[in-house]
């Protein structure tokens, strides 16, 4: 099985094809009693906690934003304590036996303000990939251009690809007809042979042993079939840019902890496609991106873990601390809200496709720990809006027997959080090298003023994706690009 994982299968079947055998979106498993009993669970909860706020007394009244900062603090714990190995040294496993060779697919629309970056961030690594295909999906901007010019390549026919460029080593211009990312991916996978590809986003600029790190990672472990790198985001320069980099600064840091954590249980299944690696023989094998979902590096995370276990094959999933990358983050509130409302309704497509692994033993602590940790999330937004929701009335209506022991636990969440932030803080720094734009006293700030406004813009974003989800829509909106940097 080794010798497959190793090699790159020829496409004899259609990924499409490919795709619809390997996805339960199109098998449709039967929901087993356990994802009924744990979803429902946590949406009867839900309710019976909103009804009680009317007619409950004393603090009981506010058990739903109880139950909020209950369930936030036990994810801390689980991160502080699953983290702890961080905190000392590990020697590092050298690599041995041959070299993987390796792809990247950059996806791109529309994005030539900072594409260029981009490039000269990959043509700067300290170990080059074999090959870079630029997978332009019928940009209408100023790339071909760009590419022609700055490059030195020749445009292709429609969905075809060009010759490589004379100025950047394997640089390839894989010109597709408007079709969405993954759709563009995919198209991109037919072209690539090399035991392993990694996906970077146009706005994400690498480190320069990001790809020897990746590289490194699928070399020692032939089991590994996904890894995500560290990202750190980078906004533009105005008042609002800051303040949302300030924020998602210290979000980053958190989640990748969080990534880190799940981990260690073998469980992580969120891997960002900003900077992803993947082995090529696996993804063929499962048929590509999902281009009818909003998070397709998400889905593609579910599809390939259920695959391994279904076979009995030892796939696995992991965060590098080492491959770092910065990429453009939205600057703006309602940039914010879209990007927050993209992510949360692809989440939820993701967990409805896949709820028959929720509770399931057979897939190990995937099933048993993180996919029902995930069907609690799918309300955590909703529990947070009410439970803010409820805190104003009380302000409103002057309900200061209500306000004091609430404001009590409200506080002892701030103390909570700051501590983490100030120990994630330490902890990130020796996990990537010490290259984070994260402060000791802006952390102390951000933990205050986050649950009072940072915290509800996430909220307000995923309630929206709710919407987006239950609607079916599938416009993902603008967004405003800014050209990453290498830390």
């Amino acid at each position: 099985m080794l010798h497959l994982l190793m090699q790159v299968p020829p496409m004899t079947v259609s990924l499409e094809a490919t795709l619809h055998a390997s996805s339960p979106r199109y098998t449709r498993p039967p929901t087993p009693l356990s994802s009924l009993l744990i979803h429902g669970g946590v949406a009867l909860l839900w309710a019976l906690l909103f009804i009680h706020a009317f007619i409950g007394h004393g603090i009981g009244a506010w058990s739903i934003g109880i139950t909020y900062i209950a369930y936030d603090t036990a994810l801390l714990a689980f991160t502080f304590w699953q983290t702890l190995p961080l905190g000392s040294a590990t020697p590092l496993t050298q690599p041995t036996g041959p070299r993987p060779s390796l792809t990247i697919i950059v996806a791109a629309f529309n994005e030539d303000a900072v594409l260029d970056a981009t490039i000269t961030a990959l043509g700067q690594q300290s170990e080059p990939a074999d090959d870079i295909i630029i997978a332009d999906d019928g940009s209408t901007d100023g790339t071909a251009a760009l590419l022609a010019t700055r490059y030195g390549i020749l445009e292709p026919a429609k969905n075809g690809i060009s010759a490589p460029s004379p100025v950047v080593p394997g640089l390839r211009w894989l010109r597709a007809a408007h079709g969405g990312k993954a759709a563009t991916l995919n198209l991109a996978l037919t072209h690539v042979q090399t035991t392993m590809f990694l996906t970077v986003d146009a706005d994400t600029a690498l480190d320069a042993n990001a790809i020897r790190t990746m590289r490194d990672a699928f070399q020692v472990n032939p089991g590994l079939v996904a890894a995500t790198g560290v990202l750190a985001p980078a906004c533009d320069n105005s008042l609002g840019g800051q303040f949302f980099e300030w924020f998602q600064t210290y979000e980053y840091i958190r989640n990748f902890l969080g990534r880190y954590a799940w981990s260690q249980m073998d469980s992580l299944l969120l891997i960002s496609g900003a900077f992803a690696g993947f082995r090529t023989s696996a993804v063929l094998t499962v048929g590509g991106f999902d281009s009818d979902c909003l998070v397709e590096d998400y889905e593609l995370i579910h599809r390939l873990r259920r695959y391994g276990y279904d076979h009995h094959l030892n796939w696995q999933s992991t965060v590098l601390g080492s491959a770092r990358a910065r990429t453009s983050a939205p600057s703006s509130m309602m940039g914010f809200l879209r990007q927050r409302r993209r992510w949360f309704g692809g989440f939820l497509q993701t967990q409805l496709w896949y709820r028959d692994m929720v509770g399931a033993s057979r897939y190990h602590r995937l099933g048993l720990a993180m996919l029902p940790v995930k069907a609690i999330d799918t309300f955590q937004p909703i529990y947070g809006l009410c439970a803010f929701g409820f805190l104003i009335w009380y302000i409103l209506t002057g309900q200061l027997a209500q306000l004091i022991p609430v404001g009590g636990f409200i506080i002892g969440k701030i103390i909570i959080d700051l501590g983490f932030h100030l120990w994630s803080i330490h902890l990130y720094r020796r996990w990537v090298g010490g290259q984070t734009k994260a402060r000791l006293g802006f952390a102390i700030l951000a933990s205050i003023a986050e649950p009072f406004s940072f915290q509800l813009l996430r909220h307000l974003g995923a309630s929206w994706g709710w919407v987006y989800f239950l609607t079916g829509q599938r416009s993902w909106g603008v967004q405003k690009r800014v050209a990453a940097k290498p830390a």
